[in-house]
């Protein structure tokens, strides 16, 4: 018999899915019937799945040594990468908001690719905030996305209430998150895109169309911070967030960002390589958090972290 004691950092969850992180690789019918024939329960009772879970609670699994291990998930060694971690710019019980570096993957693209997930888990087991047990019932995660070559904030969940609060703040679009960058042309007014994005998959492109009905809707706030003749830093308000949103939208009104080798000015881009300048000049600098997020010690705040290096030369 093997039994789980519930921590606040799974409450919330439901039973079944919180059985189905444990016996990852058993089908969902194997957990459903293991229920009903009472070989799990939930404080000593039969249950349906459909509970959701408390702390202090506990699971018990009636189950063979042999099948649970044949069934249960297990952290593999190349989990935990020794890389150093980026910058954190804070921390609680429940997540983490990271400064990532241009050049880190968000999360793995191949089996063998090392990204931000793998680097913050590594760092959570070596300072023992996470333990094995613990990755049994939650593996911590990126709650938002940032492109390989945009730095800036993203956010990391250490806890199951943390990945909840923060993916349901995302959908909801009620954490602001403003960007930096800097883009060809002159650009004086601020602007209020909207518009819709379809994705071609085979090229890892967009395209922009001002119809809304086309794709996915889609609205960019752009506000002049410095306007220069040849190049202009904007600042962004990301309302939606949909892949290369930022990038591809700017390109599609005559203003794609330097450095940016998709979306860009092949001719402007190659002056800048000169300078340095080798990716997208995009950075996420900025996010607030809304008072009713659910993390009290987050709720409410401003997160910011200064420019990059390459931003300061340019300007």
């Amino acid at each position: 018999m093997k039994e789980y004691v519930i921590t606040k950092k799974d409450e919330g969850r439901r039973l079944d899915k919180y059985v189905m992180h444990i016996l990852a690789d058993a089908p969902a019918s194997f957990t459903y019937k293991m229920l009903r024939k009472k070989n799990i329960v939930l404080n000593d009772k039969k249950a349906s799945g459909n509970e959701l879970i408390c702390d202090g609670d506990v699971v018990k699994f009636y189950l063979s040594d042999a099948t649970f291990d044949r069934f249960s998930s297990k952290p593999k060694d190349d989990t935990y990468c020794g890389a150093d971690i980026p910058p954190v710019v804070y921390e609680d019980d429940d997540i983490m908001i990271i400064n990532k570096p241009k050049g880190m993957l968000s999360q793995r693209s191949s089996a063998g690719s090392v990204s931000l997930n793998e680097i913050m888990l590594a760092y959570l087991v070596r300072e023992g905030i996470t333990g094995e047990e613990d990755l049994m019932t939650f593996t911590p995660s990126v709650c938002n996305r940032l492109d390989r070559n945009t730095s800036g904030l993203i956010t990391y969940a250490k806890t199951y209430r943390g990945s909840k609060c923060l993916s349901e703040a995302f959908a909801s679009h009620t954490i602001s998150k403003y960007y930096r960058c800097i883009v060809k042309g002159r650009v004086d007014d601020k602007l209020d895109l909207t518009g819709s994005i379809v994705k071609d998959a085979a090229t890892n492109t967009v395209r922009v169309f001002d119809d809304k009905e086309y794709g996915s809707f889609i609205n960019t706030v752009v506000t002049p911070v410095i306007s220069g003749d040849e190049v202009s830093l904007l600042d962004i308000l990301l309302v939606t967030g949909k892949t290369h949103q930022i990038r591809a939208h700017l390109a599609s009104i005559g203003h794609p960002i330097i450095g940016d080798s998709k979306y860009g000015d092949t001719a402007l881009n190659r002056k800048y390589r000169s300078c340095g300048i080798d990716s997208q000049m995009l950075v996420c600098y900025k996010m607030i958090f809304p008072d009713d997020i659910g993390l009290p010690d987050a709720a409410g705040r401003t997160f910011t972290i200064d420019m990059p290096d390459d931003f300061k030369q340019v300007i």
